[in-house]
């Protein structure tokens, strides 16, 4: 029997800050003219040294000059401006006007970590992830990504909850992690109200809640997260937490699909398929098993493969159907064998060959649709 299938994925996005994306605030700071910000940086005026730097990072009222930011950063950073700290080790981390230099760039964010510079932090943090011009310590990466989630970063808040949940740097504590993922869903970041929502779902860390998850999950579908579009999908197909509405099941599937998720591509053709939702459209159907199958779907290539075999939703190809049955069952689906030597028996030597051969193409092709995934 077809069933629909929830997903547990976490996407994870790269953090790459430009020097002060909003400029921050010096005590003293003031807008000068360029001789005057000159004439108080030369001499020794930090907050102008800064505020100079910065001007030449952004070529603004002057010429854009990353070499003469670096140099003007260096001079604030070295009298401890936390803010000329994190600009320099994004200069080095970048390799704006200074040659890159992931160590140099370690050392500055960790002088502004240190006196509390939030983006500091978490890029600190992800370097101890990474091992990025600092030793690799998931332990140190947890205790920068908390210092920085204290001071209310969502990344960080986020980051810090998937230590917890998977005990990396941390004792795993589920519990913690929700604690982490409401104060970041509260905040609207998307990735955390689709993460809150599994653990709700699931009850793991917080009590078992249908609604819950439902309410998470469509505060993340609602921004476009196609994993909470297709979870919020299959809760609406089975009635958890919601009454049950297959019209609107097929609308998340849908949305998540178009955005190339595998499993709402696979179940939007069933619902195609079945008229669960919608009209039924066998070449719908077909068609999205097709997207699905592309990009590995183990159960989608089964379901084309029949498609084909009986020539539904398109046109009848045996040898075509093997390939894509010869597909699934390499990847152990024991349906797919059987149907792969039932076929096998109607298709002569040639047709049994092609049929291998276009299998093996398959492969190349759902390995490089992975990839790019």
């Amino acid at each position: 029997m077809n069933k629909f299938w929830l997903c547990f994925a976490v996407g994870f996005l790269a953090v790459a800050p430009a020097p002060a994306e909003t400029r921050p605030s010096l005590p003293g700071s003031r807008d000068l003219s360029t001789e005057m910000a000159h004439k108080l940086a030369e001499a020794g005026d930090a907050a102008a040294q800064y505020n100079l730097g910065y001007s030449y990072y952004r070529g603004e009222g002057r010429p854009q000059d990353h070499a003469a930011a670096a140099q003007w950063f260096r001079k604030a950073a070295e009298q401890g401006v936390f803010q000329a700290q994190f600009a320099l080790a994004v200069c080095y981390r970048e390799g704006h006007g200074v040659k890159r230099d992931d160590v140099e760039a370690g050392k500055w964010l960790r002088k502004a970590a240190g006196q509390g510079d939030a983006k500091a932090q978490l890029l600190l943090a992800t370097c101890h992830q990474a091992g990025r011009g600092v030793p690799q310590s998931e332990v140190e990466a947890a205790q920068w990504f908390q210092k920085a989630a204290e001071q209310g970063v969502v990344r960080a808040q986020f980051e810090l909850a998937l230590c917890l949940r998977e005990g990396r740097g941390v004792p795993k504590d589920t519990a913690a992690a929700a604690t982490w993922l409401q104060r970041a869903a509260e905040q609207n970041d998307a990735r955390s109200q689709f993460l809150l929502g599994v653990q709700q779902e699931a009850g793991d860390g917080v009590p078992q809640s249908f609604p819950d998850a439902v309410k998470s999950f469509r505060a993340a579908a609602g921004q476009g997260l196609a994993a909470a579009q297709y979870n919020l999908g299959v809760l609406c197909a089975y009635g958890r937490g919601v009454p049950q509405d297959h019209t609107e099941a097929v609308k998340w599937f849908q949305l998540a699909a178009e955005q190339g998720d595998a499993q709402a591509q696979f179940n939007l053709a069933l619902c195609y398929e079945k008229g669960q939702g919608l009209k039924p459209d066998l070449a719908a159907a077909a068609g999205w098993y097709r997207r699905a199958a592309a990009q590995g779907d183990v159960r989608a290539q089964l379901n084309l493969g029949a498609c084909l075999a009986k020539g539904q939703g398109v046109a009848r190809d045996p040898v075509e159907a093997y390939a894509w049955f010869n597909l699934a069952a390499a990847a152990g689906d024991t349906n797919a064998l059987a149907a792969r030597d039932w076929l096998q028996k109607l298709l002569t030597a040639a047709q049994i060959a092609e049929g291998q051969r276009r299998a093996t193409a398959l492969v190349v092709q759902t390995n490089v649709s992975a990839a790019h995934r």
